[in-house]
């Protein structure tokens, strides 16, 4: 399947970090998103519920991020994918997370991962 739903640049702040200064302030967080799923049930029917309703995925991503209190981006990015496969069934997807201003002197650090469903299985 090549049909993919994109979101970029999906901006929140959240306590990531594993100096003890990153565990009392929030930081930027910037996420990328790619959902692999087939749209041509909801091209046909021009309904919502036919296919991965985006607002609701940012919704629930930024309620998530802005509450979690991770060390490692690592981590963070891993729970992001699992809650967009497992949640939303997302059959795949490609986690872009970009921690603005981690690094000095560098413009962008992060973390890009992929992921399927069997990723998830019980």
């Amino acid at each position: 399947m090549t049909d993919k739903i994109f979101l970029t640049a999906l901006r929140t702040e959240c306590i990531v970090g594993i100096w003890d200064w990153e565990r009392q302030v929030k930081q930027p967080v910037i996420i990328d998103l790619e959902m692999a799923c087939d749209i041509r049930k909801a091209a046909r029917t021009d309904h919502i519920d036919d296919t991965v309703d985006y607002k609701k995925v940012s919704k629930r991503l930024l309620s998530f991020v802005e509450e979690s209190h991770f060390q490692l981006i690592e981590t963070l990015t891993e729970n992001i994918a699992r809650i967009i496969v497992t949640e939303f069934a997302v059959s795949w997807v490609r986690v872009r997370l970009n921690k603005k201003g981690a690094i000095r002197n560098s413009q962008d650090v992060g973390i890009i991962i992929e992921r399927t469903s069997a990723d998830y299985a019980a």
